[in-house]
């Protein structure tokens, strides 16, 4: 049995959690009212409940942004990028923990260094090397820019987790005639299915809702627009739609969301998994 102090700390705690429910979920209620309001009636009040509920605005949006087109860049764009961060991280790191030479180390050090260089101070650069390259304003370049801006924390997260799985087992296989890729797609890998769930999620949530890159390297091309490049066609410079803006947010997120709520658990259980055996 708890103790009175007990338990009023535990009321104390679910309250703050309430609270700080509420404080995050604020954004959510603020878009989705507002996505079924008139632009006179946000402009008069953003934070009332609509007094007509205009479910147009979501077909609108549908038709002027060519939804499904944009849904459909967007989903192969963070699809192929997702995998291919997977695929070439997590061979990556295996080979750099276990073949630690020299050479290696510095290579991993690399890795995480360019984890603080700030995206800003490299942006002329990359479109200058991109336009050379002749990767810009196709979606062969965004996937390529993905990958390499994708690679570092992947590779930090797939260093940490491969280290926990055990050599012996690896031998063994060995022993019974595995090759070396065999051994690690057929034994390794399949034990890095929480850690591969987490950068999947982490990525994934990055690529689906990144704006600045895509304005870069896509451009005006609008065959292979993004979904958030495809919402700012709202914001003018003398006027901004904020109704269908937020219609078109509502349902870029909706996607991204459901599937975040589908696989959340594997970021926990790939976190802690790491942190208790690394």
């Amino acid at each position: 049995m708890l103790t009175r102090a007990q338990r009023i700390r535990a009321y104390a705690v679910q309250a703050l959690a309430v609270l700080l429910a509420l404080l995050f979920l604020a954004p959510f209620y603020f878009v989705l009212v507002n996505s079924v309001k008139s632009l006179g009636e946000i402009m008069i009040d953003a934070a009332s409940l609509p007094e007509k509920y205009l479910f147009s605005n979501y077909s609108r949006v549908w038709d002027i942004i060519r939804f499904p087109k944009v849904l459909g860049n967007s989903v192969v764009i963070t699809l192929l990028s997702v995998g291919g961060i997977v695929i070439l991280s997590s061979m990556t790191a295996y080979r750099l923990v276990r073949k630690p030479t020299l050479f290696n180390r510095i290579l991993f050090t690399a890795f995480i260094s360019s984890m603080i260089i700030p995206f800003q101070s490299i942006m002329l650069q990359l479109v200058r090397v991109t336009s050379l390259l002749e990767l810009r304003g196709n979606m062969f370049g965004i996937i390529v820019c993905y990958l390499g801006f994708g690679m570092s924390l992947s590779v930090f997260l797939f260093h940490g987790f491969i280290k926990t799985v055990p050599l012996e087992i690896e031998e063994a296989a060995v022993v019974d005639g595995c090759s070396p890729y065999g051994v690690f797609w057929r034994i390794v890998f399949p034990l890095l299915r929480p850690i591969v769930m987490t950068v999947v999620i982490l990525n994934g949530l990055w690529i689906w809702n990144d704006y600045l890159l895509p304005v870069l390297i896509i451009g005006s091309n609008k065959d292979i627009t993004t979904i958030p490049l495809a919402v700012t066609r709202f914001f003018g410079q003398y006027t901004k739609q904020w109704d269908l803006a937020l219609a078109g947010l509502a349902m870029s997120v909706t996607p991204i969301i459901a599937i975040f709520m589908l696989l959340q658990k594997y970021i926990v259980e790939g976190i802690v998994a790491g942190s208790l055996k690394g």
